[in-house]
């Protein structure tokens, strides 16, 4: 019983660490149907000590078209674009005046598409209030990834997705803590 115990306290510990470490810019859906307008969230994490974030830099890349924005309360948007009306091709997206402090996320959403099929990387820069600027335009391995987007033709299939296998692997933790829970509950009720 100790040793499953153990496991369990093992697994909890390295499920925390392992969201502290994946803490980064993201542009969620990670991967999007292509030729199809929807909901994009761009979501950056302020993780230095004793300060806020207050001005996020997007630079949108090619082929990756931006229509609408949700409104963001407490910033202000700056767009800069090319072209103008229905034209209008957005290149850059400035919020600015937010004031988010230390472990909560700077969020906000856009309706967009992607015009092909393949992986579009953003570049994001995140001012702190004390003047710091952390570059979000890293390969993938380092501590500041570019947030990406991979758009696909189709989605869905017959494979088994990673997520699909997170997720399940996940489920599972949860049903061996509430099984050990449940023991362990019983044991000092007896």
């Amino acid at each position: 019983m100790r040793t499953a115990l153990l496991t369990a306290v093992v697994a909890v510990v390295a499920l925390v660490f392992a969201d502290v470490a994946f803490a980064h810019a993201v542009v969620s859906p990670p991967v999007a149907k292509a030729k199809t307008l929807q909901l994009y969230t761009l979501s950056v994490p302020t993780e230095e000590e004793n300060a806020t974030t207050t001005e996020i830099e997007l630079t949108v890349p090619n082929g990756f078209s931006i229509d609408s924005f949700a409104p963001s309360p407490g910033w202000k948007r700056e767009v800069q674009s090319t072209g103008s009306g229905e034209e209008a091709v957005v290149q850059k997206v400035t919020w600015t005046g937010g004031n988010v402090p230390t472990e909560e996320d700077s969020v906000f959403q856009f309706n967009a598409d992607a015009t092909s099929d393949k992986t579009y990387t953003f570049k994001v820069l995140q001012t702190y209030s004390n003047g710091k600027v952390v570059d979000w335009s890293g390969p993938e391995s380092s501590d500041t990834p570019a947030p990406t987007v991979k758009a696909v033709s189709s989605i869905g299939g017959s494979s088994t997705s990673t997520l699909t296998i997170v997720a399940l692997v996940l489920g599972a933790a949860g049903v061996v803590l509430g099984i050990i829970a449940l023991v362990t509950r019983g044991r000092e009720l007896g």
